[in-house]
């Protein structure tokens, strides 16, 4: 190209050195905001922000400046068009990109300044949010913080620990229970017992009006029975003696977390048509079923294996029973009142930290179940005295510099696939795809925060038995009402379900398999 050509252009003004002086300097230059916060209640702060407009216009010259050398104007070579004129153009284009660096330097400069421990994202609709075209920048959002609390003396608590010799009657009851697991489920042309199973129509009523229903449900006849919202208290002696074609009906009463918030805390009509009665047949154990069991050499290897399990469920009931304790010490002054929609919001997170603890303990499918359907009917209870823990367990996890390494997830999620019959890889990429490997953290981190207050404590040895569940479990809302999202320990068709510790906790019918 000629040396005079287009000589009438000006050229653009820029030094690459000193563009990369002033890039790096925008960079590290902290925000000269004003910032407001207003306390709203325990865990909720309200905050107005206000940005110069000395900042606003750097991070504008930021931006045109890096505009420069490739900015196409009619009638200008790329890179050569007067800077005035790129602002001119330009500017509308790169306002939406100032304003979200302007937002999120903002909010993490505010975040950092004002020590908030968020728990939650900041609320606010960022395409609602308008920058001025003179004059300074101010937006409002209100975000969720952790309370502010003194932290309580955790070290020489006094704690009861439940100990125990496992037997060989330990190992011969879990036993049973897997070979139940492995029974079949065969009609039986009688009256039904408690322990028997019966196929069901059931269908949940109040007022002549039906709320809820299933088909073909099969329940085995225990003590009590457990829906998402509620129970039935002395189901074993409703369905005493009931054969197959006869209706019974019972009483179940909805928890005051149930979703048909018109019904919480009321009475409903249980409606039970049996279509047939059921009883049990357990298998031999031979090496056949050894090698579906886990591809055992012999019943020692597998008594080997229940041992360990159940040596586990002992660490953790130790675990559950050391936590109950060492929260209701620390948390005696925790009366914050936390904000509904947090409770809410992390319930789910809280019955994913209690199921994952579960799994990774070796408990069976329908012990979670039942677990996971006592958590649902105490929602609020459970989930509010559950982040009091969090709060205080994660800020002495601070002060200690306790959390969670590689390692750590690699164990959890070792033990989480034992139980649920299933590949670490898999287990670790369903948790990734859920969101939920933060919810893995939180567990890691609590249990080793509990571990290290218990380095510190003074025991006392209680002896301990094994819990028998008298509950049975079975994924329903008896009330209508929307479900919650809350993940459940199911498992795809055709896939084996792991072992149970409780007798009758898992069979198989003829014909078709049964969740338990």
């Amino acid at each position: 190209m000629p040396e005079n050509e287009n000589k009438d252009l000006p050229e653009a003004d820029v030094n690459p050195t000193e563009t990369a002086v002033a890039e790096a300097e925008s960079e590290t230059q902290r925000l000269s905001l004003e910032v407001k916060v207003d306390n709203r209640g325990t865990c909720e702060r309200h905050v107005t922000v206000t940005i110069p407009r000395e900042d606003i216009d750097r991070f504008f010259d930021k931006e045109f400046t890096e505009l420069m050398p490739t900015a196409h104007v009619p009638g200008f070579r790329q890179g050569h068009a007067p800077r005035k004129l790129i602002e001119s153009r330009f500017r509308k284009d790169i306002a939406d990109k100032v304003k979200g660096e302007l937002l999120m330097d903002s909010l993490a400069q505010v975040n950092e300044d004002e020590k908030l421990s968020a728990i939650s994202e900041p609320d606010f609709d960022f395409e609602t949010i308008e920058m001025p075209d003179d004059g300074s920048f101010t937006f409002e959002f209100d975000i969720e913080v952790r309370p502010e609390f003194d932290l309580p003396e955790w070290k020489g608590l006094k704690i009861e620990k439940p100990v125990r010799e496992l037997s060989e009657k330990d190992v011969d009851d879990t036993l049973q229970g897997i070979l139940a697991r492995r029974g079949r489920l065969v009609p039986y042309d009688g009256a039904a017992s408690p322990g028997d199973y019966i196929t069901t129509n059931l269908t949940f009523q109040h007022d002549g009006k039906e709320l809820a229903g299933a088909e073909e449900e099969v329940i085995r006849i225990r003590p009590v029975l457990s829906f998402r919202d509620g129970n039935i208290k002395g189901f074993d002696k409703l369905m005493d003696g009931i054969r197959a074609g006869e209706t019974r009906e019972g009483e179940a009463e909805l928890s005051n977390d149930a979703p048909n918030v018109a019904l919480r805390g009321q009475k409903i009509t249980a409606i039970f048509k049996v279509l047939e009665v059921k009883k049990l047949e357990v298998p031999e154990l031979n090496a056949e079923l050894l090698g579906e069991l886990g591809e055992f050499q012999d019943e020692a290897e597998l008594r080997d294996t229940i041992r360990d399990q159940l040596g586990r469920q002992l660490e953790y009931e130790q675990h559950r029973r050391a936590r109950e304790q060492i929260t209701a010490a620390l948390t005696v002054a925790a009366d914050w009142e936390l904000p509904p929609a947090l409770l809410q919001r992390q319930s789910r997170r809280e019955l994913q930290r209690a199921v994952m603890e579960l799994q990774r303990s070796g408990f069976s499918e329908d012990e979670i179940r039942a677990h996971e359907n006592s958590l649902r009917q105490n929602n609020t209870v459970s989930t509010a005295r559950a982040l009091k823990e969090h709060f205080i367990l994660e800020r002495i996890a601070e002060e200690e510099k306790v959390d969670a390494d590689e390692q750590d997830y690699e164990n959890e999620i070792r033990l989480i696939a034992n139980q649920s019959d299933e590949s670490p890889r898999r287990v670790r990429a369903r948790l990734e795809k859920s969101g939920s490997m933060d919810v893995l953290r939180n567990q890691i981190v609590e249990r080793k925060v509990v571990e290290r207050i218990l380095e510190h404590a003074k025991f006392n040895e209680v002896p301990y038995s094994f819990r028998q569940t008298d509950e049975e479990a079975i994924d329903q809302t008896a009330g209508g009402g929307e479900q919650a999202d809350i993940p459940e320990a199911k498992y795809d068709e055709g896939e084996e379900v792991p072992e149970a510790k409780t007798e009758g906790s898992g069979a198989r019918s003829e014909g078709r398999g049964t969740r338990e």
